[in-house]
Parts: structure tokens; sequence; C-alpha cells
């Protein structure tokens, strides 16, 4: 299989992606943060605040600076992102959909999304559950592009 990050002579390089067509781009991303913290979250008593708004705007936050994190990501313009977060029974579900028109995808942004806001959940109630644990991150769907649509 050839690697696209990897040149003939086996180095990193970014691929270029300046003769791509421009397209509407999506990706949904999704993850968990299992934690005894949950019911906290859920009432709104964990002392450093608003645990489920922060973590919105930090997963916001997340996509937009996603080339900063991951050497090969192309900065590119992200023209929306969504973060829903469910607080369930010991755990918060984490989704990030993440929206383009430009000349690559947008996976990354959706998957860096959904871990910056499971460590900020994980920072704001270590206090509480120090143990708690992310789990299950994964790109559930994206749209748009040359390889077109794919759903897990």
């Amino acid at each position: 299989m050839e690697l696209s990050h990897i040149d003939g002579r086996g180095q990193a390089r970014m691929v270029d992606v300046a003769s791509k067509d421009v397209s509407v781009r999506t990706a949904t991303a999704t993850g968990r943060v299992l934690t005894t913290a949950a019911v906290a979250i859920a009432d709104g008593t964990v002392a450093k605040g608003d645990v489920l708004a922060t973590a919105r705007i930090a997963g916001i936050m997340g996509a937009k600076r996603t080339p900063d994190l991951i050497p090969m990501c192309h900065p590119i313009a992200v023209h929306g992102v969504t973060l829903d977060l469910v607080v369930g029974d010991g755990v918060v579900e984490v989704t990030a959909t993440v929206k383009t028109a430009d000349r690559t995808g947008v996976e990354m942004e959706a998957l860096t999304a959904v871990c910056v806001a499971c460590l900020t959940i994980i920072d704001m109630t270590k206090a509480l559950d120090p143990a708690a644990t992310i789990d299950g991150v994964q790109v559930l769907s994206k749209t748009g592009g040359k390889s077109g649509d794919w759903q897990r």
C-alpha cells in the first residue's frame, strides 16, 4: 500500500492538494468520557464551572487548531463546527461535526474536536474522578471529496 504522506525516499511530506477541486466536505466523529463525575456534570455542581459549555468551546477551538497539532494536516477554512455532549449513566458522549468548503477533508478536525472536548471534561472533573478515561474515539462519517461519502 502506498502512503500519501511518505515520498519515494521514505521521508515524510505534506500532500499537495492544490490541484484538487474545492468541494463541501463534512466529517462527524464521536468519543466518550467514562467517569463517576457524570451526575455532577449533569447537575452543574462541578466547582470549576459549566463542564459541558467549556468542553463545547474547547472542542470548537481544537477543530480550528488541528493543523497546529497534527503535523501533516493542511490549514483549511473551517466553516462550521457543532459539538453535542450528552451525559448518561457514568458517561459523557461527545459528537463533533465539522464542515468546510476546501480541497481536503475534515476528519482530523472532527477527531481533534472530540479529543479536546473529552480532555477538557477530564481536566475539569479530575478532582472528582481521577480514574476517568476517554474511550471509543472514531470517525462516524464523512462526505464530499474525490473519494465520496463514507459511513462507519
